[in-house]
């Protein structure tokens, strides 16, 4: 399922996903893939992006139904 919360939260800050890669120490391709459902963050990665866009796991990462 893609992350159109994580893309729009990303786009939001006028961040690219190489900008978002760069700050959390990750490939642009890793961004692209979790944006696109290809890949699932492990709990650290996904805290480490939730800071970086001031977003909470809740607001970026929980699926409803």
């Amino acid at each position: 399922m893609k992350n159109l919360k994580l893309k729009s939260a990303r786009a939001a800050l006028d961040m690219s996903q190489q900008d978002l890669a760069d700050r959390v120490g990750v490939s642009r391709q890793t961004i692209n893939a979790i944006e696109k459902g290809d890949y699932n963050p492990t709990i650290k990665l996904c805290i480490a992006i939730c800071r970086v866009l001031g977003k909470t796991l809740d607001e970026l990462f929980w699926v409803d139904g």
